[in-house]
């Protein structure tokens, strides 16, 4: 378990001015996203941990690179609270018919996915699926309840890291995939890559954690609370049945201005922002936004609002409540819970991160480690805070690259 350190003392992440367009040899070029219906309207509806059940069901994906002939190079890529299937590249339909939400930029990842790239797609086969509950082309409540042909709202039940799971499972049952090579993900995306390696341990060969831990600390469980609270409050909500009318977008800025906050830490607040005033020499002494960083996170609130559904966040967010592997499969003990892993471990936190910080990720390598397991634990230093597993390229993708490739056992 190491502390991996910058390079040079504190450097600014590559920024997305000088992303590689569609036809750079390391992108993956344009893409369109794959829609299965995984469960039909006269199926047997999918069975949800809360109790509830949905019918039907339909899964978008994306997938780059190629399956080999032996079918054991899938890595299957899982994303955090607001992400979506189109991890790399550029989405062809963005920007048009029911995708005006989704603008002309690369996907999420697309720094780390392309050939070449620390997650080659030269060697390997990615999917990426969008999660049950969101708003991104899986099944949510934007969508219509078959009872009513109106939106489901929140008639749509509860959803759980479990569920996205066992549905992702279903997918690869679907495209014929058994085992894994490896599962990736950070933030919310790293919960559910721990429970593919508990639910799941004989299909996954490696299993790779940025920026996660076993559960939601009490404070981040706090800020879910408070951001739900702005949506539920907003005037527009209307018990959730908003679609076609004002959309409850305020709510939605306000819950998305507080996460940001959580995803960036003092270090980054004060290189990025400091104390400068907005576009003037003196403040106004108004309420109005007087700072650099009261603009940026209006900024962010508004964007998101135009792109994301409130009742989307709602369900996503308290599904990230919910989750606790410890409670889930070891009756309160994680190192127990950790006995089913199988596949060898990759860890990473990041050392400014108080979303999901360095000391509950190390709890986690550590409960896999006293079950004699191979684990790898880094935590960088970096002063990005939360957002550092999306923007710490080069340190994250060298551990990327180097555990990928290995066909060593790892160490604590």
């Amino acid at each position: 378990m190491t502390d991996r350190p910058q390079k040079g003392g504190a450097r600014q992440p590559e920024n997305r001015k000088g992303v590689k367009g569609p036809e750079h040899p390391q992108s993956v070029g344009r893409t369109r996203p794959r829609r299965v219906e995984l469960v039909g309207p006269d199926d047997e509806p999918f069975r949800l941990e809360a109790g509830g059940a949905v019918a039907p069901v339909t899964v978008e994906y994306e997938t780059y690179g190629q399956l080999n002939e032996a079918g054991d190079n899938v890595i299957l890529i899982v994303h955090a609270l607001s992400g979506d299937a189109h991890a790399a590249g550029w989405d062809e339909e963005a920007g048009e018919g029911n995708r005006k939400w989704r603008t002309r930029k690369p996907g999420w990842w697309d720094e780390q996915i392309g050939p070449g790239l620390p997650l080659d797609t030269a060697r390997f086969y990615f999917i990426c699926a969008n999660v049950l509950g969101s708003c991104y082309g899986t099944t949510g409540p934007m969508d219509p309840d078959p009872s009513t042909g109106e939106p489901y709202g929140l008639r749509f039940p509860l959803v759980t890291i479990s569920d996205w799971v066992r549905l992702q499972a279903r997918l690869l049952d679907h495209l014929g995939i058994g085992k894994l090579y490896a599962v990736i993900g950070g933030s919310l995306g790293g919960q559910q890559a721990l429970e593919w390696a508990l639910a799941f341990p004989e299909r996954v060969e490696r299993c790779i954690i940025l920026a996660s831990s076993a559960r939601l600390s009490p404070q981040g469980l706090a800020f879910n609370a408070v951001a739900r609270h702005s949506i539920l409050s907003d005037p527009n909500f209307c018990g959730g049945d908003y679609y076609g009318k004002s959309l409850p977008d305020k709510g939605l800025a306000a819950a998305r201005m507080l996460g940001h906050i959580t995803y960036l830490s003092d270090e980054a607040m004060y290189q990025k922002f400091g104390r400068r005033l907005q576009g003037k020499s003196a403040p106004e002494f108004s309420f109005g936004i007087e700072f650099e960083v009261e603009s940026y996170l209006a900024y962010q609130g508004r964007s998101f609002a135009e792109r994301f559904d409130a009742n989307a966040y709602l369900y996503v967010t308290r599904a990230m409540d919910y989750y606790d592997a410890a409670h889930n499969w070891g009756d309160g003990d994680l190192t127990v819970a950790c006995k089913r892993i199988m596949s060898k471990m990759l860890m990473v936190s990041f050392s400014t991160d108080w979303l999901y910080p360095p000391r509950e990720c190390r709890e986690l390598a550590l409960a896999i480690s006293r079950n004699s397991h191979p684990v790898t634990y880094v935590n960088i230093l970096s002063n990005y805070g939360h957002d550092a597993f999306l923007v710490e390229h080069d340190q994250l993708g060298g551990l990327l690259r180097d555990f990928l490739e290995s066909r060593q056992e790892g160490g604590a």
